[in-house]
């Protein structure tokens, strides 16, 4: 068993598509880093012009930020949900200037969280389909499942070999992100920021936000926690491409269906958020860093236990459906 959990990782390592991964991480962590960059100066820049040269302080530029904020939120056209986000980020940006928390200046890890939280739902379950969508249906259109099937081994663990190599490489996936978008970011921002205090524990009542659970702590302490909700929503998205990878022969044709039910799922999300059943789709429950910081719900009743259970009950099924169908499945090439 160790032996063919070696042999697949190893598959893994000479892929060239880690490789392209990397750059990818590289391009993209650049790309917002300096994105990042460029609009925090701009807006120093047009404080300092409507203040008459007062040099910056992150509370007026918070002050800005809310002002703004509240402009928008009065706009009558825009939708009810960006709205009730806008109305949450104006009142958490409240809690900070309160309490003496510095929301806007730019450091490495407060961008390392930053690039979870955008890509958690889209980006970062797309290279996981890319790492993983040929695990097993490349066996099939490269005509090697016929030998790997004749060791004297089960069906069963060789999948079983194939799954945790592929949780390894997940892993691996996870760190890289983590230090491909912390070493990337603080190139340009000159700030770890590892130290500054973070206010965690927001929840929405009725549409407020209620700040009565909340507590600082450090940022260090919070990119820990978003990591390993990232790292768990990872290891969901490579086990339902593990079952598409069974069930499909053909890599491209496995990278579409996922890349696809990736890509719907933010519709079903935008246009049928008030109909109930769709909360129950894995793609509706992969952003788990919205829990811990108010943000608002999508469909009501969802939490971050539910989600939790929901996407844990995805992963288990896509396991249980990819051995029952491996097991039983022709081989024919």
């Amino acid at each position: 068993m160790t032996s063919l959990i070696q042999n697949e990782t190893i598959k893994f390592l000479l892929n060239k598509k880690m490789i392209l991964i990397i750059i990818l991480l590289f391009i993209f962590a650049g790309l917002l880093s300096y994105g990042q960059k460029y609009s925090y100066d701009r807006n120093i820049e047009k404080f300092e012009a409507k203040s008459g040269g007062v040099e910056y302080d992150w509370r007026s530029l918070t002050t800005q930020r809310l002002n703004d904020l509240e402009k928008r939120s009065n706009n009558e056209f825009i939708p009810e949900e960006v709205r009730s986000s806008m109305d949450s980020e104006i009142q958490q940006l409240n809690y900070f200037i309160e309490n003496d928390i510095n929301p806007i200046t730019p450091t490495a890890f407060k961008f390392n969280v930053q690039f979870v939280e955008q890509g958690i739902t889209l980006f970062i379950p797309l290279l996981i389909v890319i790492l993983a969508a040929d695990l097993v249906s490349s066996e099939f259109s490269k005509k090697t499942i016929k030998v790997l099937l004749t060791r004297a081994v089960p069906r069963w663990k060789v999948l079983l070999s194939k799954y945790i190599s592929l949780i390894i490489m997940t892993t691996i996936l996870v760190f890289i992100i983590a230090v491909i978008s912390t070493t990337v970011s603080y190139l340009f921002f000159q700030q770890w920021g590892f130290k500054e205090p973070i206010a965690v524990g927001f929840s929405l009542i009725e549409g407020k936000l209620n700040s009565a659970s909340t507590i600082l702590i450090s940022r260090l302490q919070y990119t820990l926690l978003i990591y390993s909700l990232l790292w768990f929503v990872s290891i969901v998205i490579a086990s339902i491409t593990l079952l598409t990878s069974v069930i499909v022969d053909n890599s491209p044709a496995a990278i579409g269906i996922i890349m696809a039910a990736l890509i719907g799922g933010q519709f079903l999300q935008f246009f049928l958020s008030e109909w109930e059943i769709v909360k129950y789709f894995f793609v509706i429950n992969l952003d788990l860093t919205r829990y811990l910081t108010g943000s608002y719900q999508p469909i009501e009743g969802m939490s971050l236990n539910f989600s939790i259970l929901v996407l844990s009950a995805w992963a288990v099924l896509s396991l249980i459906i990819s051995f029952q169908v491996f097991n039983r499945k022709d081989v024919l090439v």
